[in-house]
């Protein structure tokens, strides 16, 4: 069986107020990417776990991986032997790790349906995992588990995600939010909160990663409709009005940044 991982981006991302639990309250927009990592399984004696592409190096501990956490979680008669192919770039704000275990948990759907409490057992392997296990657009709420439906009239989109290949740790961003409650996410259609809304950790993840900053403004450049910083960051993404200005831009990024880590799609 094969499946892809979407790759997540937050459309908008307001962050409201630090919980008691030292969590923040957070207020998003999900949306998906038809694009991203690549799962394959096959029945095996054991589970096991390979995985290879362009960052695939970068999963050197199994052990740690948060696809073999998903399969210790979901029971099986037998082991699945699971190849990973690591498209996406870690600790990039598109929600990789949560991807890939939210692809797992569809294999799982196909070949034995999911269980019951599937949510709470995903939210154990982290916030975005719930969202990804559907990979539609949708809100979420809370640590950003509590998922509600949206409108979403922006699927086709074309959409550009550039990384300047710096990775960045979601904690420290987190930490280095200057605390200021900008007011709630918009209501109406995924468009309409998609162009009124913000990505409130835009202004810390710049002050750790400069980059993230030539990011934006060469995106802003490229005649984009919005380009915003997904996520923790380091990765931004931009919507287009159709496959021609995606090109071009596509095209203006590695003409002017060609080291720079891209991937082009479209809105799920």
């Amino acid at each position: 069986m094969i499946e892809t991982a979407f790759a997540k981006i937050n459309l908008a991302l307001h962050v409201r107020a630090l919980r008691v639990d030292g969590y923040h309250e957070l207020e998003t927009l999900f949306a998906f990417v038809d694009a991203g990592d690549r799962l394959s399984v096959q029945p095996a004696p054991r589970d096991e776990l390979r995985t290879l592409g362009e960052f695939g190096q970068h999963l050197n501990d199994p052990f740690d991986n948060i696809v073999m956490k998903a399969l210790t979680a979901l029971p099986r008669p037998q082991g699945w032997a699971v190849t990973l192919e690591k498209n996406l770039p870690v600790a990039a704000g598109l929600g990789g790790g949560s991807a890939d275990a939210g692809a797992l948990y569809r294999l799982y759907d196909r070949e034995y349906g999911l269980p019951d409490d599937w949510q709470a057992r995903a939210a154990k392997l982290g916030a975005d995992v719930p969202a990804c296990v559907r990979s539609e657009m949708c809100l979420g709420r809370g640590i950003g588990t509590e998922l509600e439906p949206v409108e979403n009239d922006l699927a086709g989109t074309p959409v550009l995600l550039v990384n300047p290949r710096m990775p960045l740790s979601t904690g420290p961003v987190f930490k280095g939010w200057d605390g200021v409650d900008r007011g709630a996410l918009p209501g109406g259609k995924a468009s309409e909160i998609a162009y009124a809304g913000r990505n409130d950790l835009e202004q810390s993840a710049m002050q750790q990663c400069l980059l993230i900053g030539e990011v934006l403004s060469l995106l802003d450049r490229t005649g984009a409709r919005i380009a915003r910083m997904s996520g923790s960051g380091a990765t931004c993404f931009a919507l287009y009005k159709d496959d021609l200005a995606l090109q071009i831009a596509s095209d203006m990024v590695r003409e002017e940044w060609g080291d720079w880590w891209q991937m082009a799609g479209k809105l799920r």
